[in-house]
């Protein structure tokens, strides 16, 4: 059955904001005071794309998503190139860029009513020509309850696989009748289609206990076993599914060790390793030192260490490889002041030796915002 049917009756939240590919000035730099959050593709040609979002004095209903673009390969950025800005209270937040193996892009994003309303939901729009630096878009759909700001996986059977996790705060929303309870599907539920995208349905859940937004992220191992690692207070959960999604071992904490309640970032490489990008700061506690490291065996154990940014206040991986082998890593810093959006670009052999090369890039300034900020 599909999942993230509207509700009947008056419900924001499940219509279909407007997609804005000539944002103004009302979005410009010199009036967000938070933005964060961000992710990264690129297109078949080279083209870079980058999303976050922003709006408002931190998480809450004035976030909207944006989206910015390189031609050259990330020396310079436009100004917003798509905006999706949901009406009234209704917020657009934790975006994510996909390119499927159709050469199509996708942004995801999470809409809800207020900060969260229990229920969230995935949206998604699709562009055929990702590689135009002013490409055409889909209308958006809604594909599911929940939040998604993780890439999908592409299994070796050919589906497609999205992590969409409910959150079990409690419903911070202004409004009683815009506040829903869905039960058993409160945690992590992976999404498949059988459709190349044209549909999508609940295929399993599991629950992590302990998670902290979960911001789950999927791996399909060498065994067609697939690892489902979610952030948590303590670091890192995992569950684990050996019939491709349709049922999971309860979840419980990894072996890989995470600073508490922080996102990380896990993908295969072309060469079959995997690699991991997360907080590896001395104290074991502060959001500082984003590295890198490479795994051989599916995640039992990690080598290398390459230290992408070392400051304090970095966060929010998210990374993609070009054909040719570079690794582009973004990442926000200190989203309430200096409100950054950072970008380093370097090759799998400068992870496994622990130090950039000299073709290597990092700090590479996507975007400042600028307006003056309220305290966090």
């Amino acid at each position: 059955m599909p999942v993230g049917r509207a509700a009947p009756g008056d419900d924001p939240a499940m219509d279909a904001p407007v997609v804005n590919t000539s944002p103004g000035p009302e979005y410009g730099d010199d009036t967000r005071r938070f933005q964060g959050i961000p992710g990264i593709e690129r297109a078949p040609n080279g083209r870079l794309w980058a999303t976050w979002y922003a709006g408002g004095p931190g998480e809450g209903p004035e976030n909207y998503v944006l989206v910015s673009t390189s031609g050259d390969d990330g020396a310079a950025w436009s100004r917003p190139a798509l905006v999706i800005d949901p009406p009234g209270t209704v917020r657009a937040f934790d975006p994510c860029l996909w390119h499927d193996p159709q050469g199509r892009l996708w942004l995801f994003w999470a809409q809800a009513y207020y900060r969260w309303d229990g229920r969230g939901g995935v949206w998604a729009i699709v562009s055929e020509n990702p590689d135009a630096e002013r490409p055409e878009w889909s209308q958006p759909r809604r594909l599911c309850n929940g939040i998604m700001m993780n890439k999908p996986v592409v299994l070796t059977t050919g589906e497609w696989v999205l992590p969409a996790a409910v959150w079990t705060h409690t419903p911070n929303c202004d409004e009683p009748r815009h506040v829903h309870d869905l039960g058993d599907e409160v945690g992590v539920n992976a999404i498949h289609s059988t459709d190349r995208g044209d549909t999508w349905s609940l295929l399993g859940r599991t629950r992590v206990p302990n998670s902290a937004c979960d911001e789950p992220m999927l791996v399909e191992r060498k065994d067609g076993s697939l690892w489902m690692l979610v952030r948590t207070e303590y670091g890192i959960g995992e569950s684990i599914s050996t019939d491709r999604g349709r049922t999971w071992t309860p979840g419980k904490p990894s072996d890989i060790e995470h600073i508490p309640a922080a996102r990380f970032f896990i993908r295969r490489l072309k060469s079959g390793r995997l690699l991991l990008v997360k907080h590896n700061p001395p104290d074991g506690k502060t959001r500082s030192h984003l590295t890198a490291f490479l795994s051989d065996d599916d995640g039992a154990a990690w080598r290398g260490g390459l230290v992408i940014d070392e400051r304090a206040k970095v966060s929010y991986p998210d990374g993609v490889q070009a054909p040719e082998g570079t690794i582009y890593v973004v990442y926000d810093r200190n989203r309430y002041a200096d409100k950054e959006i950072v970008m380093a670009a370097f090759e799998e052999e400068d992870v496994a030796r622990g130090r950039f090369s000299p073709s290597a890039r990092s700090r590479i300034l996507i975007n400042q915002a600028t307006a003056a900020s309220e305290p966090a």
